[in-house]
């Protein structure tokens, strides 16, 4: 469906249904990557701060390169 389809009301309704991912500015500790993730997907940004370091043990590459891809691809927060 295109959005010029629709009336002024159902646009307002269907841009503000639409989640977008950010990093986030007030929760973060590294880039904000973890805050911007918990935000979208409404969880505590520590399970998935605990979740990254858990896949940097290994040997690091697990957690840290999709972090660094994350926080290069995921634009800042407005």
């Amino acid at each position: 469906m295109s959005i010029e389809l629709l009336s002024s009301r159902a646009k307002a309704r269907y841009t503000s249904a639409m989640k977008k991912l950010y990093r986030s500015k007030s929760d973060k500790k590294i880039a904000g990557v973890c805050g911007g993730l918990g935000k979208y997907f409404g969880i505590d940004p520590t399970v998935i701060r605990i979740g990254f370091v858990l896949l940097a043990l290994p040997g690091g590459l697990p957690g840290v390169l999709p972090y660094l891809l994350l926080a290069i691809i995921i634009p800042q927060e407005p």
